[in-house]
């Protein structure tokens, strides 16, 4: 079995990559996401690209299920066990609220109050159990959500991360009732301080098991039942892969998987092209999503919020997503204002000019009516032709009459507003954070990025920009790319000066054979294996905590234990690069213990993804009349996968392919490196 093959299900497109590992060539494919059941543009995709499932070794899946289920709050039905005087921790969140103004919050947690059942235990903060669980008033918890036709169950005990003994012996009772295996607690969650943010994670993990574990047991059926013998795994919000079984027992951690997966991919070939900071843009049908990678690492974010009061504390890649993507549907309001998203045509009906039913604009259609989206060539392959006379029409109505507008001026107006709120998303994780944007290469992929790369150079002041080989695809290249990983947490709360280190590595060390087990498990060949260890410290009275990497040697499995020496050295060395500065005297205090086992697994050579041969002359396949700011321009039209290595390509210009299509404006040069890759810079550069 020599074929690898990363799937990503978008919004409006599922992406395909299929890689040969014994001769290094790569194919794609783009159909498009079927709904409401995800898996039949999967399988369709995948079809159109193998005929034989025997033949593939592995099946790496970024999906948007838990996203989505979160967004649209189409979660399952599920109940809560909880202490008594705790059930309304999910509701009272941080005491933050939805709107500034007003009398009353409009959030509802994703668990009714009816459903939020309270038992007689308690565990203090030390540990100590002052009141041993009573499973009588457990199994008749669990009996009356099972009555009211609850799907999934969370157990949710006080202080259950210091000692789990109670939490533990009521999960056990729960199980012993629970017709399905989706029994979701805490200590096994987030055994870790923080009593909002481990019920939160918890109670969502409950919330999407069974809508994920019956999308991937269908997927992994369908698979099986056409001859795939292989191993299928599912990318993590942390830019890692897990196993199926795995992502059916803790889905919350699939909750960015999709687009975690084209950050993995961008950072692999940027570095590559000898890129090492980059900004990515993934534009699809129904966002556009950004994330930083600075010094060829990605920002890991220990907490995030999907939506409002959908707290999620697992590591996850730092994405900024915004309503901006091709589907996105342009409006004016009652103050006459001009509004992109974040309400999404999808992939059905899609834009006006897929001619499927949508009558209001959207970005792809202003694209499609400026020239710049060849209509006889869509992508997706379903499409024979796009209507521009639809989309146009369409502009005119909704746009152009209201802000008295030309079609050209009202689809240049619908790019300029989608443009400055894309260049606000990457703002907001550069500049905002302290990066200088002029140091970064810009990526643009997913379906529609590489149509607005002239835009983002000009108005964020990028230098330059890298389009992959295969921008369309991106997310699911990551799939093959990504790492083998397994997070762990442990709440430790001591002060350095009375930590028991002893503790601590034997702490170190249950994770460390846990996540060896699980890659030991997997079918995968890894070409390292490597063990990440991060405390979470502070100086006594201090809120929030600075991530401590710690320098740990494992030899044959066993961790050899820092000392508190070691620690408090770390601490000062992260302190002090993070504020400049050391607290005189200051006690420090450790919180938590997080440790990352990873397996590496091979890499393809981007380089066999390079053309060969050609010449730029063979593969111009014409030229038309492309409208960029007030004016239309002669543009040239390339085959962009047959120009060669070395092919440089002054705009305007535009690069067709399958899976996208590269916009080169006026002022800006296109020149193809070793890989593949297009990089634009400005003509004078």
């Amino acid at each position: 079995m020599t074929q690898m093959i990363g799937v990503d299900v978008g919004g409006t497109f599922t992406d395909v990559f299929v890689l040969d590992e014994a001769s290094g060539s790569a194919v794609v494919s783009k159909v498009p996401t079927t709904r409401p059941d995800q898996s039949g543009g999967f399988l369709d995709g995948i079809a159109r690209q193998v005929d034989d499932l025997s033949t593939v070794g592995v099946v790496v899946h970024g999906t948007t299920a838990g996203t989505n289920a979160l967004l649209e709050r189409k979660g399952a039905k599920i109940g809560i066990i909880t202490t008594r005087g705790l059930r309304d921790v999910l509701e009272m969140r941080r005491r933050d609220r939805p709107l500034t103004w007003g009398l009353r919050g409009e959030f509802d947690p994703v668990v009714p109050r009816d459903l939020r059942l309270e038992v007689s235990e308690r565990t203090l903060a030390d540990g100590t159990i002052r009141t041993p669980v009573d499973l009588d008033e457990v199994r008749a918890a669990a009996q009356a959500l099972l009555a009211a036709d609850c799907r999934a169950v969370a157990v949710l005990f006080a202080n259950s991360y210091a000692n789990a003994e109670n939490e533990k012996k009521a999960v056990e009772a729960v199980r012993e009732i629970w017709p399905n295996p989706h029994v979701s607690a805490s200590a096994e969650i987030l055994p870790e301080i923080r009593e909002y943010e481990r019920f939160s994670t918890t109670a969502l993990n409950a919330y999407l098991q069974p809508e994920v574990s019956g999308y991937i047991e269908r997927l992994d059926s369908a698979l099986k039942g056409n001859g795939f013998g292989g191993e299928f795994m599912i990318v993590q919000s942390n830019g890692g892969v897990m196993g199926t079984d795995t992502a059916c027992r803790l889905p919350v951690r699939t909750a960015l998987s999709g687009p975690a997966a084209g950050v993995i991919a961008a950072g692999y070939i940027a570095q590559t092209a000898g890129f090492d900071n980059v900004i990515t843009g993934d534009m699809g049908g129904t966002s556009f999503d950004v994330a930083l990678i600075a010094d060829s690492k990605s920002m890991l974010s220990p907490q995030t919020s999907i939506d409002f009061g959908m707290v999620v504390r697992a590591p996850m890649i730092e994405i900024t997503t915004i309503g901006a993507g091709g589907g996105s549907i342009a409006w004016v309001d009652g103050g006459g204002l001009l509004n992109i998203g974040p309400e999404s045509a999808g992939s059905t009906p899609g834009p006006v000019a897929y001619g499927q039913g949508n009558t209001r604009p959207t970005v792809t259609d202003a694209n499609v009516v400026l020239g710049r989206i060849d209509p006889e060539s869509p992508i997706g392959g379903k499409l024979k032709r796009l209507d521009v006379e639809a989309a146009a029409k369409a502009i005119d109505e909704h746009v152009g009459s209201k802000l008295n507008l030309s079609t050209y001026e009202a689809a240049e107006a619908i790019l300029r507003v989608a443009n400055a709120r894309m260049a606000g998303a990457i703002r907001l994780v550069s500049i905002e954070r302290g990066f200088d944007p002029k140091r970064f290469a810009f990526m643009p992929f997913g379906g529609g990025g590489a149509l607005h790369t002239g835009a983002m150079l000009k108005d964020v002041g990028i230098a330059r920009a890298i389009v992959p080989r295969y921008p369309g695809v991106t997310s699911a290249m990551g799939c093959v790319i990504a790492d083998m990983r397994q997070d762990f947490v442990q709440t430790i709360n001591s002060l350095t000066a009375t930590l028991d280190v002893e503790s601590l590595g034997d702490c170190m060390q249950g994770h460390i054979d846990d996540g060896m087990s699980l890659l030991d498990a997997a079918q995968s060949r890894f070409e390292a294996r490597e063990v990440e260890v991060e405390l979470d410290m502070a100086y006594v009275g201090q809120t929030h905590t600075v991530a401590v990497p710690l320098s740990v040697k494992v030899a044959n499995g066993k961790v050899q234990t820092p000392t508190v020496q070691d620690i408090e050295t770390a601490f000062d060395a992260a302190y002090a690069d993070t504020f400049g500065r050391l607290l005189k005297n200051g006690a420090r205090r450790v919180m938590n213990l997080r440790t990352a086992v990873i397996g590496r697994r091979p890499k393809f050579d981007l380089s066999t993804l390079a053309p060969e041969g050609g010449s730029v002359e063979a593969s111009r396949t014409g030229s038309r009349e492309v409208h960029f700011g007030d004016a239309w321009h002669a543009t040239a039209i390339y085959d962009r996968l047959s120009l060669p290595v070395g092919a440089e390509i002054d705009g305007p210009a535009i690069l067709v392919q399958p899976d996208t299509t590269v916009l080169i404006d006026p002022g800006l040069k296109g020149r193809v490196d070793s890989f593949g890759n297009t990089i634009i810079e400005p003509s004078e550069a």
